[in-house]
């Protein structure tokens, strides 16, 4: 039995670290004044938040139905019995209703998972997928796992600017304007489902410090009898400049030293449309695998 692993971009995981790893992966439309890119395809980050800044107009989209099943069709037809699809999370899109109608004309050959995840955290369930399928897990089994495992996570990011979080009408003008004046940063918060607000401090350096609280907060409730090797915790952020994450890397590893950390992230286009760039995000997981 072969099972086949795919995922989408909002997963964090970068194309060409899905093919080194055997992972089918489809790129996210993005629409800039109603052209349409691709996330990692045919637009990079640098092109990404130069366009936001500019303020033009910038979303993002759930993938073409033709295109799921084009992937699925090519998939199954290059010589994998089955596939696990794993798309972001139901509470924030509706791609993963639309995969789990088409899946039914599957016969059972392509399971949908909700892992109420999206980026760093669903970049690890990614990753802990393909290692069960590598084992011989079946694609029913490995939806099982992870959608048991689903809540088993949490994303905490700051944002630099309330500019963009007012563009998609999260907050007021009146609000922006007010946090740009007392220099505010929101902490926002996705446990499963969706994007919700933390914490309100002032200056990035104490949103920082509010997170690794939030973590360590985690850990010593939420996941304070999980074996410390079964944890990671990631970071991620929306920097243009891959050096700016040096400092919060270094933050992070100095906090918890006993937790596995793994390198640095890109936040996925679909969050960013929403904090804009220079967000600074940390992730926490409990593997599966």
């Amino acid at each position: 039995m072969r099972t086949a692993v795919m995922t989408d971009t909002n997963s964090g995981v970068q194309i060409k670290e899905a093919e080194e790893n055997q992972i089918f992966m489809l790129p996210m439309p993005v629409i800039m004044d109603d052209q349409v890119f691709f996330e990692g395809k045919d637009i990079d980050k640098n092109q990404f938040y130069g366009y936001l800044e500019s303020g033009k107009n910038v979303t993002t989209s759930m993938p073409s139905p033709g295109d799921v099943l084009d992937m699925w069709d090519k998939i199954l037809a290059s010589g994998y019995d089955e596939l696990v699809y794993i798309p972001m999370s139901s509470g924030l899109s509706n791609s993963c209703a639309a995969a789990n109608q088409f899946a039914d004309e599957y016969d059972g050959k392509v399971q949908v998972v909700d892992n109420h995840r999206i980026s760093i955290t669903m970049y690890r369930s990614i990753f802990d997928a393909k290692a069960m399928a590598d084992a011989g897990c079946s694609a029913k089994e490995i939806k099982e796992q992870l959608e048991a495992d689903a809540y088993n996570s949490s994303i905490y990011i700051a944002v630099d600017t309330l500019e963009y979080l007012k563009r998609g009408g999260r907050v007021t003008a009146a609000g922006a304007a007010i946090g740009a004046v007392l220099n505010i940063k929101p902490v926002l918060t996705i446990q499963g489902e969706k994007l919700d607000a933390f914490a309100k401090v002032r200056g990035m350096k104490k949103a920082q410090s509010k997170m690794l609280d939030a973590i360590e907060e985690d850990l010593n409730t939420r996941f304070k009898d999980v074996p410390i090797d079964k944890i990671c915790i990631d970071t991620a952020t929306t920097f243009i400049n891959d050096s700016d994450d040096e400092e919060w890397k270094h933050m992070v590893s100095e906090r918890f030293p006993q937790v596995k950390h793994h390198k640095n992230r890109n936040l996925s286009f679909s969050i960013g449309c929403h904090v804009g760039p220079d967000a600074v995000g940390i992730g926490i997981s409990v593997l599966s695998k």
